[in-house]
């Protein structure tokens, strides 16, 4: 976490500093990703077309950082474009969500500098087109020097292919090392995925109701707690992750063993067998 020096508290609206108020900034999470759902709904609700629901959508991304960077939150990692979008959608939707990338880091990268919030990428990133990707670097070194927030834009990125890429590089170490087989831990593995430089996500945020994960941080999620809104994207706010936070703070995270009374009762169990 972040020195209390360096927080922004007083930036929150009235309405976000209310619900903020209810926290234990000692126990925010370190780390938030969301699976950002529910732009082609949001328009089509409202008889418009989908490329309006994703440009409303890219105003929530700046908004949720925003409060993300006040309230000192490490990291937040935004599935921004699935492999299987990139794949399946109509083609001229996949070329406006190019150009609205690009628009939206020409647009906030002053933004993301005002709130001390560094870019990074995860996903197949080389196979977007080569203006995209300059953009992209552009943006990340603008950004480079930020102590703030890391903003993580999940672009052509699939789980699934993270755990391929991942496993290919590995046997390539392994084969240069002569390592066998039998002596691959799970560190190892974690040492070639997209994230290997971030902690896994404590909280993982989805929007528009859906029960699923969606291809996304299939082996960092293992243990992380899952907050589901019927809220769409586009009408997701910075006091929604402040909510979805507080109902974070009220679980007990396990990490398979038993919580501290589920013990105490099966230490008096065990002493009244024996």
């Amino acid at each position: 976490m972040y020195p209390a020096g360096t927080l922004r508290i007083h930036e929150l609206t009235a309405e976000e500093r209310a619900v903020y108020a209810t926290l234990k900034p000692e126990r925010l999470p370190e780390h938030v990703a969301i699976i950002m759902d529910g732009n082609g709904r949001w328009a089509g609700h409202r008889s418009l077309k989908r490329f309006l629901g994703h440009q409303q959508g890219a105003k929530s991304v700046q908004l949720v950082t925003e409060t993300a960077s006040r309230i000192g939150l490490p990291w937040l990692t935004l599935y921004a474009f699935s492999l299987e979008n990139n794949l399946r959608r109509p083609r001229a939707e996949v070329n406006f969500l190019m150009r609205l990338l690009k628009t939206y880091l020409e647009a906030n990268v002053q933004r993301m500098m005002d709130n001390n919030v560094r870019m990074k990428y995860i996903g197949r990133t080389h196979e977007l087109p080569a203006e995209v990707q300059e953009k992209m670097r552009w943006a990340e070194e603008a950004t480079a020097g930020n102590t703030g927030t890391t903003l993580t834009l999940a672009l052509n990125y699939g789980g699934r292919s993270e755990l391929v890429d991942a496993f290919r590089s590995l046997a390539a170490e392994m084969k240069l090392k002569h390592i066998g087989p039998d002596r691959i831990t799970e560190e190892d593995i974690h040492r070639h995925l997209y994230t290997a430089h971030m902690p896994d996500p404590d909280l993982l945020i989805r929007t528009s109701g859906e029960m699923r994960l969606s291809n996304y941080l299939l082996w960092q999620i293992a243990y992380t707690e899952i907050f589901v809104t019927e809220r769409l994207w586009p009408d997701f706010r910075g006091i929604h992750l402040l909510e979805a936070i507080a109902d974070f703070q009220r679980r007990e995270r396990r990490y398979g063993g038993l919580s501290e009374g589920a013990g105490e009762e099966a230490e008096r169990i065990k002493i009244a067998a024996g």
